[in-house]
C-alpha cells in the first residue's frame, strides 16, 4: 500500500438516509478506505431534512463537516478542503450542485487531484446528452478520473465520449457490519416485498413488476415500504410500510419468502448496476428476485443465487414455484457469493489499486474487476 491518502468528499449525506438512497454506499465505501488506513473527511450539506432525520451519529472512520446550504458555506467548505490529496466531488449533492462541480477543479494542484464520483451515471449522461448547454458537458474533460458506482462499457464509452480522461465503475457492495442475516419479524413477513422510494423513472417498472403481481395473486401477500407511495393505488394484499428506516432493513430483507428488486430506467438500460440493495439483501442471506439487466451474472448466478424475471409474468411464475426451503437455499448461496466477492473491503482495495498505479489506469470492461 502506498501512503495513506487525505480525501474530502462532498456528497449528499453520510449520516442520514433520508431520501439519500446512496447513503449506503457512500458508508461502505469511506467505512473500508478508512479500514486501509486514509483520512477522511466528509462535507455535506444541511439540506433537505436530513439533519432532523439522521439515522447515525458521526462515525469514529470520518470527520462529518455539515455546512449551510447556501453559497457562502460552500465556499467556506471548498476552502477548508485545499490541501487534501484527493477531492471527491459526487453527482446529486442536491444543492449548489453546478458550484461545487466548478469550483472544485480549482483545488487541483501538484499535490491535489479532483474526482467526479458518478451515483446516477445513466442520469446524468442523460442530461448533459439533452442539453447541450449543460454548464457539466464542458468540466467533465478537467477532472482527473470519472468513478460511477455501475454501468460498465456503456457508461465508460459514453463519459469517455464526453471527454472523459478515464472512467472506471466501482460497483454497489455489501457492508457486513452493517447488513447481515437476523430472526425474521412477523410485522415484515410477506411472500414478497419491495423497498424502494417512488422515484419517476422506477414506477412503471415497480407498477409491471410488483403491484401487477400483486394484484394477479390475491391470494399472496405483499409488503412495500419506501417513501411517497402513500396514494398510489394498489390491491389489498399490499400492505404498505411507508419510509423504512435502515435499523429495519435486515428484518425486512429476512422475514419474507422472497425480496424484489426493480431497477430504474436508466440502469436497466445500460446494465451492470445492481442496486444497493441487491448487495444488502444478499448480505442478509434473503432470496432475490431481480428484474432483468445486462451483467446480472457477473454479480450473482442466476437460478441458483437470484433469480431473473423479464416481466411481471415471469416474477408470477417465480413465486408459484417457490417453497421456503428453495427460497433459503437460494439466499444461503447469495450470502456466500457476496462476502466472498463483493464487499466495500473489495471495492475500497480496488480504489486504492488504482491510485497505487496512477489515474492514468485504462477504463474498465463491463464486467467485475
Amino acid at each position: 500500500m502506498g501512503a495513506p491518502l487525505s480525501i474530502a468528499f462532498f456528497a449528499s449525506s453520510l449520516v442520514s438516509a433520508y431520501w439519500n438512497g446512496a447513503a449506503t454506499y457512500y458508508r461502505g465505501m469511506v467505512r473500508a478506505l478508512a479500514g486501509l488506513g486514509h483520512r477522511i473527511v466528509f462535507y455535506e450539506p444541511d439540506a433537505y431534512e436530513r439533519q432532523s432525520h439522521r439515522d447515525m451519529d458521526d462515525p469514529e472512520w470520518a470527520k462529518v463537516v455539515v455546512y449551510p446550504a447556501t453559497e457562502s458555506g460552500v465556499m467556506r467548505s471548498l476552502e477548508a478542503a485545499k490541501g487534501s490529496d484527493l477531492v471527491i466531488k459526487a453527482s446529486g449533492v442536491g444543492v449548489f450542485d453546478e458550484l461545487l462541480e466548478r469550483e472544485v477543479l480549482r483545488l487541483k494542484n501538484e499535490g491535489t487531484q479532483v474526482i467526479f464520483w458518478d451515483v446516477d451515471a445513466p442520469a446524468t449522461l442523460e442530461r448533459i446528452a439533452a442539453n447541450t448547454d449543460d454548464p457539466f458537458r464542458a468540466l467533465i474533460p478537467q477532472y482527473d478520473l470519472v468513478l460511477t458506482y455501475g454501468g460498465g462499457d456503456p457508461i465508460v464509452r459514453r463519459y469517455t465520449s464526453f471527454g472523459a480522461r478515464t472512467c472506471i465503475p466501482i460497483y454497489n457492495a455489501l457492508d457486513p457490519e452493517t447488513h447481515y442475516p437476523v430472526h425474521s419479524e412477523p410485522r415484515l413477513e410477506a411472500d414478497l416485498s419491495f423497498l424502494g422510494n417512488r422515484l419517476p423513472d422506477r414506477e412503471r417498472r415497480v407498477e409491471e413488476f410488483f403491484l401487477a403481481v400483486a394484484s394477479s395473486l390475491p391470494e399472496r401477500r405483499f409488503l412495500l415500504a419506501g417513501s411517497g407511495w402513500d396514494e398510489k393505488e394498489r390491491s389489498g394484499n399490499v400492505k404498505y410500510l411507508g419510509h423504512l428506516g435502515t435499523c429495519d432493513h435486515n428484518a425486512f430483507n429476512c422475514s419474507p419468502m422472497a425480496v424484489l428488486n426493480v431497477s430504474r430506467d436508466g440502469m436497466a438500460r445500460n446494465g451492470f448496476s445492481p442496486a444497493t440493495r441487491v448487495f444488502e439483501a444478499a448480505g442478509a442471506g434473503a432470496c432475490m428476485i431481480t428484474d432483468q439487466w445486462e451483467g446480472v451474472e457477473q454479480f450473482f448466478e442466476p437460478e441458483r443465487e437470484i433469480f431473473v424475471a423479464a416481466s411481471g409474468e415471469e416474477v408470477a411464475e417465480i413465486l408459484d414455484r417457490l417453497t421456503p426451503s428453495l427460497a433459503a437455499a437460494v439466499g444461503s448461496r447469495a450470502l456466500t457469493r457476496v462476502r466472498a466477492q463483493h464487499t466495500y473491503a473489495h471495492r475500497a482495495r480496488q480504489f486504492q489499486e488504482i491510485f497505487s498505479a496512477g489515474i492514468k489506469a485504462k477504463p474498465s470492461t463491463g464486467g467485475m474487476p
